[in-house]
């Protein structure tokens, strides 16, 4: 039996890894293992010192769509304008596909788990995608939580699985994933 908490929130951004400063990105649609451990942290920071994912068994995100919104980012390197007395640093302008309203679900084995979650915010990268909960608590088994709709990225190695980056807790080891779409395998 799974204690599930929702999250919900006006738009996310999930930077692949894969994009360092792409002039278009989409959102990655599905979190990673380092991800999911960022956010059971936050929750419970008592397991700041452990490495791994101990609560949070299962997790499904879904948006309504994705939206084209222009960032403003300066460069990493100066410019020195001997000419004008300064030093200036050149402007970009970068596209990124934001998910709007997405909505989050965590599933956790133990009720008082995901009632502690269930009475806290999180972020789902950045820290301007606050997702909310709901107070309520749902309570399903694992063919009920497989119904949701959502992508979830299953942690491991399989025959299906591929790169996904690479874990900033546990020393930048590689990380693995097969991506489930309403609890089907994607291929």
């Amino acid at each position: 039996m799974y204690f599930v908490t929702k999250y919900s929130g006006p738009f996310g951004f999930i930077k692949p890894w894969t994009a360092v400063r792409d002039g278009e990105t989409f959102s990655q649609q599905f979190l990673t293992p380092s991800i999911v451990e960022g956010i059971e942290k936050k929750l419970f920071p008592e397991l700041l010192h452990c490495k791994g994912i101990y609560k949070i068994v299962r997790h499904k995100l879904t948006y309504q769509s994705i939206n084209m919104q222009q960032e403003q980012t300066q460069t990493r390197g100066w410019q020195i304008k001997k000419k004008d007395m300064l030093v200036v640093r050149d402007i970009s302008i970068l596209k990124r596909g934001v998910l709007i309203k997405p909505t989050l679900y965590l599933a956790f084995e133990q009720r008082d788990d995901a009632q502690v979650a269930s009475k806290q915010h999180i972020c789902l990268c950045r820290n301007e995608d606050v997702v909310m909960p709901e107070k309520y608590i749902y309570e399903m088994d694992e063919h009920e939580f497989n119904k949701l709709v959502g992508f979830e990225l299953r942690f491991g190695n399989s025959q299906n699985s591929f790169l996904v980056g690479s874990n900033r807790f546990d020393e930048c080891k590689t990380m693995y994933g097969w991506l489930e779409i309403d609890g089907e395998s994607a291929l």
